[in-house]
């Protein structure tokens, strides 16, 4: 009976010391990994050409958002809006931002100023997928940055804040862009 003891003890440790000695492999092996991620990127660094495409990635591919992009890359916004949302973002069109006054979207382009951009692009998502057709007249919406925007439907055109109109809709992978024609800016802190 101690002989079958003695076997017993002496493969329960062998087992033991084998899978901690396994385990010492995998941790010294690991430490590569993290770093690899990290230097990928988040979520905007995923190559698929097969699913659908995020809001970043169709925005990417619009020749009428370059200015958007510019400044969502500016802004540090581009693995947020990546991640799986959902999301409804109202995108300006370049024509939209070269309605503002001379030298604003320039200005916001600056790093001094990443705060105010933030702002204002965060002011454009909200955290929802909603399609154009569900929009209600004096609907609100609270957005990210906190502040609210208020839809107005009239004939079957939707309005942002009485001065944008969405012109088309595109859904995508986390969510919806409404592609607008004009910026909307968030109103003045008190």
């Amino acid at each position: 009976m101690k002989k079958h003891i003695i076997i017993f003890a002496s493969l329960l440790t062998f087992a033991i010391l084998s899978c901690n000695n396994s385990g010492e492999n995998n941790v010294a092996a690991s430490p590569a990994k993290p770093e690899a991620a990290a230097t990928a990127g988040g979520q905007e660094a995923v190559k698929d050409d097969e699913s659908a495409k995020d809001v970043v990635k169709v925005a990417v591919g619009s020749k009428d958002h370059t200015t958007l992009v510019a400044a969502l890359k500016q802004a540090d916004l581009v693995t947020s809006l990546s991640n799986a949302g959902p999301f409804t973002v109202f995108a300006p069109t370049n024509d939209a931002f070269n309605k503002l006054p001379a030298g604003t979207v320039d200005g916001l382009m600056k790093d001094d100023k990443k705060a105010d951009l933030q702002n204002i692009l965060q002011y454009h998502v909200t955290v929802s997928a909603m399609k154009a057709e569900n929009f209600i007249d004096g609907q609100t919406l609270g957005m990210v940055n906190g502040d609210n925007i208020t839809i107005t439907v009239k004939d079957g055109k939707v309005t942002l804040n009485g001065s944008a109109h969405i012109i088309t809709s595109i859904p995508a992978s986390n969510g919806m862009i409404h592609v607008i024609d004009g910026v909307l800016l968030p109103p003045a802190k008190k």
